[in-house]
């Protein structure tokens, strides 16, 4: 094992020909001091997975006078992603865009909602809410839909537009479900630290449930206003006593995928109202749209997510008009990309109806100054344009890579 913080290892690995490093060992130390001496041999771009919510609170620092190009912190972002989750309680996950003025919420049509059997084309007919429906998972299909589309129970939806607009259609499809208060967190993790943090912000009742002694007398510390319990959460008498069918939402946050997932089922077999469990292995996210689980969440493709879409931005000779954002949906299947539209894009100014837009792509919204624009045939890609473009193609860098050469 060579140390990545060693400046004789570094040059030996070629740094001084590299144009990104990334520092992402299980150290935040060792990751800062990599990325300073890399830096200092001259690679162009460091990024590095700093995790201690010490160090979190000094971001700026990090990147304004140490030069770092990109902070990571996955179980932070992990955190941000179940809040919204919880804050939007009909939705299984929530994306964001434009800095949280579009949403991608992805919800499961059922009998209980008025999706089933509607053609995407009378959504707006029926709801008078201005979202669009820009990706939809079938069995193992995957489909980016055209106006015709029909929904079918079973169907996991992935809806594109404001919060106001996709709360509206959510409350007229009897999607909306009672705001969610009570949270139980299992696990006492860096992510329960982060998630409980921001809730107990928001006036929600946090529990967390956490076997490790020393940590609970940790977070009891650093969250005063949480209630922390030294106990086994997996134990099923455990969360009997601490009224886990009281809960309307419980998060699973131990350092075991398959625990999480049969934690969740336990919870919701005990009438938890919601379950949400993070889930490291991908190969374990299709199962779970078999379980009666409400939502996962895996810091790891969250990571992974937010550095290919630096990665990608970088290697874009017009970095005005690269990747800014960049979500994978629909278990990795579905790309959606947020771009800033330039001078140089072929496409301005057309009319999206006869815009020569290559198959499986959709322009899921338009963000011109603080309006949402859910697009239709006759809207047009203006210069200065945030555009949100819905893929499965994964060779997108440039928002003139949506358009037929």
């Amino acid at each position: 094992m060579r140390n990545g913080a060693n400046c004789d290892v570094l040059r030996e690995a070629g740094v001084e020909d590299a144009d990104v490093l990334l520092a992402v060992t299980s150290s935040d130390e060792l990751n800062i001091l990599s990325g300073l001496i890399a830096k200092r041999l001259g690679v162009r771009y460091t990024i590095a997975r700093v995790r201690n919510p010490d160090y979190y609170t000094q971001l700026r620092f990090l990147r304004e006078e140490l030069g770092f190009n990109m902070i990571l912190n996955p179980e932070a972002e992990a955190a941000n992603e179940i809040v919204r989750s919880i804050l939007f309680p009909s939705a299984m996950k929530v994306n964001t865009f434009a800095r949280g003025r579009v949403e991608i919420a992805e919800v499961k049509v059922t009998k209980n909602n008025r999706l089933a059997g509607i053609q995407l084309s009378d959504l707006y007919q029926i709801s008078r809410s201005n979202i669009l429906i820009c990706a939809i998972k079938r069995g193992e299909q995957v489909y980016i839909p055209n106006g015709q589309f029909i929904l079918e129970q079973g169907d996991h939806a992935y809806l594109t537009g404001s919060h106001k607009e996709l709360v509206s259609f959510c409350a007229y499809t009897h999607l909306s479900k009672k705001q969610k208060k009570k949270v139980m967190i299992i696990g006492g993790s860096k992510i329960a630290y982060f998630l409980a943090k921001q809730l107990l912000d928001q006036k929600y009742s946090v529990k967390i449930i956490e076997q490790n002694e020393t940590r609970c007398i940790e977070l009891a510390q650093r969250l005063p206003q949480a209630s922390i319990i030294h106990a086994n959460g997996s134990d099923e008498s455990v969360l009997e006593d601490e009224r886990v069918d009281e809960m309307d939402v419980v998060v699973t946050l131990t350092g075991i995928d398959e625990e999480n997932m049969i934690v969740s089922l336990l919870c919701k077999n005990m009438n938890a109202k919601k379950a949400i469990a993070k889930v490291n292995n991908l190969r374990f996210t299709d199962m779970v749209d078999h379980m009666d689980i409400d939502g996962v969440i895996s810091p790891k493709r969250i990571a992974a997510n937010q550095i290919l879409a630096y990665v990608r931005a970088k290697s874009n000779k017009d970095e005005d008009s690269a990747v800014r954002t960049l979500y994978k949906l629909v278990n990795e299947h579905v790309e959606a990309l947020e771009f800033m539209a330039t001078d140089n894009f072929r496409g301005k100014k057309t009319s999206l109806a006869v815009l020569p837009v290559k198959k499986d792509i959709l322009v899921a919204a338009i963000l011109r100054g603080r309006q949402v624009i859910v697009p239709k045939g006759n809207d047009q890609i203006l210069s200065g344009d945030r555009v949100i473009v819905v893929t499965q193609r994964k060779t997108i860098r440039d928002l003139n890579d949506i358009l037929e050469d």
